[in-house]
């Protein structure tokens, strides 16, 4: 990663070297052998005022952690910007509901065997119950701000429909990332207006049930290669990579380039849809997607403001007086941004 040698010489700039990002994974992979493997835990690196060995973890020293620094600072010198996934907006989400819902690719049918196309279309990635099956899956990453393995891994005794509650379902995961030992808070979710049909999983969940019978294991299974659902294979999940190729696919299916989103743009996305377009304060967010309300070093913030995401005004309206109007609240039917 370095354009540095170990011997003090400068590499050839025809030696290819991999990024900041590659850096930082292969710091984790150390720290975690030193860790788990070793058993030496994640205290700092110090010399033993009995011994006078060194002790503990060394992939955690001040040393290493100058380097990093040090390191970061010559790739920006040398123009890598480090680039986080692009948010996907609740428009994109829109288009592509809309265009999912068209007959042809939403209506289910009996399977029909047709010859193999050179220049197959890109509509033609994936069936009906495909569809039906990632959209669920946004729905979900995005309103609950879950990373794509935390939902692909919900099952169908984690789901469960609120008596005397109007339209309302509850999710509890097992365990999360930030909640590796259980007692993860669920998740209450409302039907949302016609409007936001799009990012309502109230609806999207029952017609998946309906279609598929799933009344036990994984909700998301994985299907079989003519895009179908499969009885024997509800013991499989739905891969992470088929999840993050049909995103892909159905973003190209609206004009949308799908290179820099990946499976961090849901959460990334749905988290700036609850600040900007909800009105959520930074610790409701916080308490919602089960982060940490210690703001000593504001993680969350690189989801709220990214340099590659798409602007929310354009750059001459930000001072416009007489520009036009936001789109309304559907509480209170305000469209000011001060709403």
């Amino acid at each position: 990663c370095d354009s540095i040698n170990l011997n003090g010489s400068t590499k050839d700039a025809s030696e290819m070297r991999n990024g900041y990002t590659h850096a930082q994974k292969i710091r984790a992979a150390f720290i975690y052998g030193f860790n788990r493997i070793a058993g030496l835990g994640l205290a700092t690196w110090e010399r033993s005022e009995v011994t006078g060995k060194m002790k503990v973890n060394p992939s955690v020293s001040s040393l290493v952690s100058s380097y990093m620094v040090s390191l970061r600072r010559r790739k920006v010198q040398a123009g890598e910007t480090a680039t986080s996934s692009h948010a996907v907006t609740p428009e994109i989400i829109g288009r592509m509901y809309d265009y999912n819902c068209q007959p042809e690719h939403w209506n289910i049918c009996s399977y029909e065997p047709s010859k193999r196309k050179k220049d197959k279309e890109s509509e033609e990635w994936g069936g009906p119950w495909f569809r039906w099956e990632i959209h669920l899956a946004f729905m979900l990453a995005f309103a609950c701000l879950l990373r794509v393995d935390e939902v692909l891994k919900i099952q169908a005794h984690e789901i469960e429909i609120v008596l005397g509650q109007k339209k309302c379902i509850k999710v509890t995961l097992p365990f999360r990332k930030t909640n590796q030992f259980g007692h993860v808070q669920p998740f209450y979710l409302y039907a949302l207006p016609n409007s936001l049909k799009h990012l309502c999983p109230i609806r999207a969940y029952p017609d998946w049930i309906k279609l598929t019978h799933i009344n036990e294991g994984y909700i998301f299974p994985g299907l079989s290669k003519i895009f179908s659902f499969v009885n024997s294979i509800l013991i499989n999940m739905q891969t992470s990579e088929a999840f993050l190729e049909g995103f892909r696919n159905n973003l190209l299916d609206v004009g949308v380039d799908p290179s820099t989103y990946g499976t961090h743009s849901l959460w990334h996305g749905g988290c700036q849809w609850l600040s900007c377009d909800l009105q959520w304060p930074l610790r409701k967010i916080c308490e919602w997607g089960g982060w940490s309300t210690d703001f000593s070093h504001l993680t969350i913030v690189k989801y709220l403001i990214s340099w590659n995401d798409d602007p929310r005004n354009k750059r001459e309206d930000f001072f416009n007086m007489d520009r036009e109007p936001q789109s309304k609240c559907f509480a209170c039917g305000r469209s000011c941004e001060c709403a």
